[in-house]
C-alpha cells in the first residue's frame, strides 16, 4: 500500500476528508464543486470513491467509483473523473453504471472538470456534453421519478464487469487503488 503522505494532500470538496492529490483528483474536484454549487445537489447526495466489487473472468475485482449522484435516494448518475480523453473514458463510465448496483444506474458521464459527456447508461448514447448537460438537481428528481428499473443479463453483466476492469485497472491514481485492495 501506498503510504498518503507520499502524495501532496488536498481537502475533499464533498467529504471535507484529506485525500491525495495525484491522477485525475484535481478533476475530479472541480466536477464536485459545480454538482454542489451550480447543480444545486446536497453533499450527501453524492458519494465520493463508492466501493464496486465483483467476480470478473472467475476472479474477484475490487475498485471504486469516482462519484455516484443519488437522487430521491435513488442513485442516479455515475461520473468517471478523467485527466486525459474523455471520449477514451466513454466505456469504462457506461460500465460502471452498469454494474455498481444490480439495476443499471441511468445516467454515466465523463468530465475532466472543464467539460463532461453525458450518456443515457442503459443505451449508451450520448445525451449531452458539457457541464451544462449534466442534469441539476431539481432536473434530476424528476428524471429518477420517471426512470424505469433496467437490469442487464447476466451473460451482458459479466461482459460489462469486464470492461469495467480493463478499463478501471489501467487508471493513475494508484492511492484510490491501494485503498480500494487491488
Amino acid at each position: 500500500m501506498i503510504p498518503d503522505n507520499h502524495f501532496d494532500m488536498i481537502t475533499d470538496y464533498v467529504t471535507g476528508k484529506q485525500v491525495p492529490d495525484s491522477g485525475a483528483e484535481a478533476n475530479r474536484q472541480e466536477v464536485e464543486r459545480v454538482l454542489v454549487d451550480q447543480k444545486g445537489y446536497a453533499r450527501s447526495d453524492i458519494v465520493v470513491d463508492m466501493p464496486v466489487s465483483f467476480i470478473a473472468a472467475a476472479e474477484k475485482y475490487r475498485s471504486a467509483v469516482d462519484l455516484v449522484v443519488f437522487a430521491e435516494k435513488q442513485p442516479f448518475m455515475v461520473i468517471k473523473s478523467a485527466a486525459g480523453s474523455l471520449d477514451s473514458r466513454k466505456k469504462e463510465a457506461i460500465a460502471a453504471a452498469r454494474v455498481l448496483f444490480d439495476r443499471v444506474v441511468p445516467y454515466a458521464a465523463a468530465s475532466d472538470g472543464n467539460t463532461a459527456l453525458v450518456f443515457d447508461a442503459a443505451t449508451g448514447k450520448q445525451i449531452g456534453q458539457g457541464l451544462e448537460a449534466l442534469p441539476d438537481a431539481q432536473k434530476a428528481k424528476g428524471l429518477i421519478s420517471k426512470a424505469e428499473p433496467f437490469f442487464l443479463p447476466e451473460k451482458r453483466m459479466e461482459k460489462e464487469r469486464i470492461i469495467f476492469r480493463s478499463y478501471d485497472i489501467m487508471n493513475v491514481n494508484t492511492c484510490r487503488k491501494a485503498k480500494a485492495g487491488t
